[in-house]
């Protein structure tokens, strides 16, 4: 096994295969041989979907899981940032003679 993630899908194969299944009387097993994914890989896609359109509320939406990702990302490097500045704010101390 190469350990390789397969690209995404792109989102209008997404929705097709969540209408398909939602709308088209599709079952998810069908529709993950027409798309060519698992069939765990469906079931996600229409539980993500029902989350997005508010039918289901058990979970974050796309949006919001953007959004957290977004602001770990942005929090990891603040973090880093307040590391650097005390290593600075040290590193003067010591040069000045004073201690923090």
């Amino acid at each position: 096994m190469s350990g390789k993630v397969p690209p995404p899908y792109p989102p209008e194969v997404r929705l097709e295969a969540v209408r398909l299944v939602r709308e088209g009387g599709v079952t998810p097993t069908e529709a993950a041989r027409t798309v060519g994914c698992s069939v765990q890989t469906i079931h996600n896609w229409v539980l993500q979907h029902e989350r997005d359109t508010g039918v289901r509320t058990d979970g974050l939406t796309t949006d919001e899981k953007a959004e957290l990702a977004f602001l770990r990302r942005r929090n990891k490097v603040l973090e880093q940032e307040k590391e650097i500045l005390k290593k600075a704010a040290a590193w003067f101390a010591k040069e000045s003679g004073s201690t923090p």
